[in-house]
């Protein structure tokens, strides 16, 4: 079996933009500190896989940077929508429980839709809440307890 690991961890300060890929987040108890998303709701942090990335590279024809379905977190070596709400992701000292797979895409409304032209979260980006808190970067190996 591959690696599980963090390639990239991405902060945006405001809703609906593409995330901009940074050295490290820091999760706390509202999910990533300085991003538009934290709060206290079931969708602190949005995790999307390099390989669905990859996937939709192809349909668009162009490549895509981290960040720009506006992920915190991309992954690479675990496919996430298989995932259920009530798993566990460990990565470092961090634990985050998953919520949510996928969302409603806003469509035209939406910056990454309309510079993207699609949007891969509706259906393979997975949301998670902080239960422990801590730091995430690129590089860090992700553990996956699947819910008893």
């Amino acid at each position: 079996m591959s690696e599980i690991k963090v390639v990239s961890v991405n902060i945006s300060e405001e809703k609906g933009v593409i995330k901009k890929p940074v050295e490290k987040i820091i999760l706390n108890e509202k999910g990533v500190v300085n991003d538009a998303h934290a709060g206290d709701w079931h969708r602190q942090v949005s995790l999307l896989a390099k390989e669905s990335i990859k996937k939709f590279e192809e349909v668009l024809g162009r490549e895509l940077e981290y960040g720009e379905f506006a992920e915190n977190i991309t992954t690479e070596g675990i496919t996430l929508y298989e995932m259920k709400p009530g798993d566990k992701i460990y990565i470092g000292e961090t634990e985050l429980e998953v919520t949510q797979i996928g969302k409603k895409c806003h469509g035209d409304g939406c910056a990454i839709f309309s510079q993207v032209g699609k949007c891969v979260m509706p259906k393979e980006g997975i949301f998670a809440k902080v239960l422990r808190t801590g730091e995430v970067k690129p590089g860090d190996s992700i553990k996956y307890k699947p819910q008893e």
